[in-house]
């Protein structure tokens, strides 16, 4: 995302996030569900659980569900047992896109996603085809007014790959996967809270966007966001 444009963004992506707290609570009660059963229950030995419970406190998920959805998963209960695949598209403009998603019915989930491209001026594309233009990376986001200096002397010391100032103030840690955790201990240690800390696909070639080919472009990514199999939507594009 443009530096200008980031901060307005993310705040854009969590407002929608507030707005179907139910349907985020299920994506995320369903990560809960494939990293448990995936690494086992032990906070200390899996990391990919650790984060999802992470983002289930950040989305106020009660200490209870959580808890209830981890030992169901570890406890070999019957239960939905879900498949993760990931399709690749262009949006409009042909900015690339990625769509993470957790399914039971294959068939179902990519029909929806092949239709949601189609209906709003997307395409579909074959495995490959986008992935290349986005690193898979630990990403940290710092509100505007946040201390470059010393984000950036806490991050390089701690082995973050690289430190971002953009234009509208926001501060951007990028760190390998095996770093991420203690990059970012290392700087909630120091009072630097990240306004967003995740494990994401990072586009390496923005492509801007503007006025009715930026409209179209939200909407179909707020549809594609929509869809209940989809868990998490990447994408190049700066709006």
């Amino acid at each position: 995302m443009a530096g200008h444009s980031k901060w307005a963004n993310i705040q854009h992506r969590k407002g929608r996030q507030d707005e179907k707290r139910g349907k985020v609570w299920t994506r995320i009660i369903r990560e809960i569900t494939v990293a448990a059963r995936a690494g086992g229950g032990d906070l200390g030995m899996n990391p990919r659980l650790r984060l999802a419970i992470e983002r289930a406190k950040a989305a106020n998920m009660p200490a209870d569900r959580i808890k209830y959805n981890i030992d169901k998963a570890t406890g070999n209960q019957e239960g939905v047992s879900y498949e993760e695949i990931r399709y690749e598209g262009y949006g409009i403009g042909g900015a690339a896109i990625i769509l993470d998603t957790m399914t039971d019915n294959r068939v179902r989930t990519v029909a929806e996603v092949r239709h949601a491209f189609s209906k709003h001026g997307g395409n579909m594309g074959t495995e490959g085809s986008v992935a290349f233009q986005f690193k898979h990376c630990g990403q940290l986001i710092y509100a505007p007014g946040t201390s470059e200096d010393q984000v950036m002397e806490v991050a390089l010391e701690a082995g973050a790959e690289d430190v971002i100032a953009h234009g509208d103030g926001v501060i951007e840690v990028i760190t390998a996967i095996a770093d991420f955790e203690v990059v970012k201990s290392a700087l909630d240690t120091v009072g630097l809270v990240a306004a967003e800390a995740v494990v994401t696909m990072r586009a390496e070639n923005p492509i801007e966007l503007a006025g009715e080919e930026a409209l179209r472009m939200q909407k179909l990514l707020d549809v594609l966001e929509d869809l209940d199999d989809v868990q998490e939507v990447y994408h190049n594009a700066e709006l």
